[in-house]
């Protein structure tokens, strides 16, 4: 779901956006591998969270067939999760938005139309893309997020500015099973099963076939809180 062309989205805007969204895959190693991963700010975005628990967060959705699903296995385990929401999504799923809501999940905002790369288009576009969710979501859930992740994890200083300047909090990950290409459960489940205090961890329930995502939470999810983690939400607990 790529939206409508950007006017401003100039070819060196996209090279900047690319370099930058290599860059971060260090900056994402680095903070995995420290003893206590970036709580972040509005300048910055969160990596980590904090005590001995980590968060859970879900990208992409609300999806029809995969959202229930993911929902259902939260509730039989009793975690709280976050889904940072496509706005478009949203308004074809308001059901489900509002499930997510009504079973005591955090909803975040993860643009209108996850145009990619996300850092490449003009600070109006961006703008736009974060606000129209943030008035979608609430028409739908009567919640204004307070949370925002860039599409991709797409993260440039005039995003984060405007999301500072909406007073969201800007939330990227530490764990990502790469569970969007779908690299098979077995792959998913060991790179998730790797979380330990203090890490956010990445998953989608929309944008295809999530089968595998389900498959490997329902392993990953009990074994984790064997391990005596928290499941909390980026942030603190509020709406």
């Amino acid at each position: 779901m790529n939206g409508a062309p950007d006017p401003d989205h100039t070819p060196w805007s996209y090279l900047s956006a690319q370099l930058l969204h290599h860059l971060l895959f260090a900056v994402r190693g680095q903070q995995f591998l420290r003893s206590q991963a970036g709580l972040g700010g509005r300048r910055w975005p969160v990596f980590g969270v904090p005590g001995h628990s980590v968060a859970l967060t879900v990208d992409d959705g609300p999806d029809p067939q995969w959202t229930p699903r993911v929902l259902d296995l939260l509730g039989r385990h009793r975690i709280t999760a976050t889904f940072f929401l496509i706005g478009a999504r949203v308004r074809e799923h308001p059901d489900l938005a509002r499930r997510i809501r009504a079973e005591g999940h955090r909803l975040g905002n993860h643009s209108m139309w996850h145009p990619q790369p996300f850092a490449a288009l003009s600070p109006a576009r961006v703008r736009a893309e974060i606000v129209e969710t943030q008035r979608t979501v609430e028409e739908v859930t009567g919640v204004v997020p307070r949370l925002f992740r860039a599409p991709g994890g797409n993260w440039s200083p005039k995003v984060l500015r405007a999301t500072g300047d909406l007073g969201l909090l800007p939330v990227d990950w530490t764990v990502n099973p790469s569970d969007w290409r779908s690299p098979g459960t077995d792959r998913i489940t060991r790179r998730l099963s790797r979380s330990r205090a203090g890490h956010v961890l990445l998953c989608h329930d929309g944008g295809g076939d999530r089968s595998q995502t389900v498959a490997a939470l329902a392993t990953v999810l009990p074994r984790l809180l064997d391990r005596g983690l928290r499941f909390v939400v980026p942030g603190g607990d509020g709406d």
